[in-house]
Formats: C-alpha cells, sequence, structure tokens
C-alpha cells in the first residue's frame, strides 16, 4: 500500500460483537487504521457480552481504534472516498474495483442493509459476486484482502515469521513436483 494509504471500516448499526470482534481482527490482520460504527445495537451488546474478546484473539483492538459516532462521514478528509459495500443493484463486482489510496468502506449491518443516502453519497458501491450474502466479518475480510492483493507486493518470510500462530514453525523444504 501507498505510503499516504488510510483505510476506515465503518459499520452501519452493528449487531453483534462476535462479528464487531472479527471485524476488529480483520482491521489489524490487513492494516486498516480505524474501525468506526454507528448505532446503538453493538455498544448494548458489548456490555452484557464478551464474545468480541473471543473472536479478536489478536488483540487488534488494542492498536486499531474503535470508535462509535453519529454519522460515518463526519470529519473525513476531502480526499477520503467512500465506498459503500454492499449487495446492491448496480454495485460494481468487486474483482473489477480498483481500490483508492484513502478509503471508508462502509458495510451494512448483519440484518439489513446500507441507508440510501450513504449509497447515494458514495464515490463508488461495489459487492463480492457470491451466491448468498456473507456475514460482516467474513465480508470485510474479503474487501481488505482484495484491497491487499491489488497492491503493491508485500510477502515475505520475515512477515510470515510474524504473522503465524507461536504453534506454526513449519517451511518449505523441497520443491512440490506434481
Amino acid at each position: 500500500m501507498p505510503c499516504d494509504s488510510f483505510v476506515t471500516i465503518g459499520l452501519v448499526n452493528p449487531k453483534s460483537p462476535t462479528n464487531v470482534g472479527g471485524v476488529m481482527r480483520a482491521a489489524g490482520c490487513y492494516r486498516a487504521d480505524a474501525v468506526t460504527y454507528t448505532g446503538k445495537r453493538y455498544a448494548l451488546a458489548a456490555k452484557h457480552r464478551g464474545e468480541q474478546y473471543n473472536t479478536d484473539t489478536k488483540g487488534a483492538g488494542l492498536t486499531i481504534p474503535l470508535t462509535g459516532v453519529e454519522c460515518l462521514l463526519e470529519g473525513l478528509d476531502a480526499d477520503t472516498q467512500v465506498i459503500c459495500v454492499d449487495l446492491v443493484e448496480g454495485a460494481i463486482p468487486l474483482p473489477e474495483f480498483q481500490h483508492p489510496d484513502k478509503a471508508i468502506y462502509l458495510f451494512g449491518p448483519e440484518d439489513g442493509t446500507i441507508d440510501q443516502y450513504l449509497i447515494d453519497r458514495a464515490d463508488a458501491v461495489v459487492y463480492m459476486p457470491t451466491v448468498g450474502c456473507m456475514n460482516l466479518a467474513s465480508s470485510v475480510n474479503v474487501l481488505l484482502y482484495d484491497r491487499l492483493a491489488k497492491g503493491e507486493p508485500t510477502g515475505s518470510d520475515e512477515l510470515i515469521r510474524q504473522s503465524r500462530d507461536t504453534n506454526n514453525r513449519v517451511k518449505v523444504t523441497t520443491s512440490a513436483t506434481l
């Protein structure tokens, strides 16, 4: 990703601490800069249950801010593009989409969709061409992976050593032959 890259994940009224925890883990894995959300359902559910902490096993919430906001569009830099991600007629298939350097990616709630006023305000609307819909955390993972895959090459053995589980010390020692 370019050094001037900035990625925010915006969640429209999420309800599940489990999914928000999964979003936080994805944000950490793919180096998103922030996660914001609207609505009261998530905060109320998270207050009474601890599932988020079971799904954010890498502790991304310690380094990436998770912030409740009134409006996902307030306070954006002028050069931040608004990208809605949802199964919306007329949207661009994700494989055809070119990601901007600075973006807020908006995702609808697990049991709904993104409000029309956000779709109307968006610089682009994209969807994952799946049969059926994915859950919120899965959608964020796919979107962020697509952004990474289409960006500058980032792979190395050092990245593998930093990223893998502590119980994984396996190495490729021979060439695979078919």
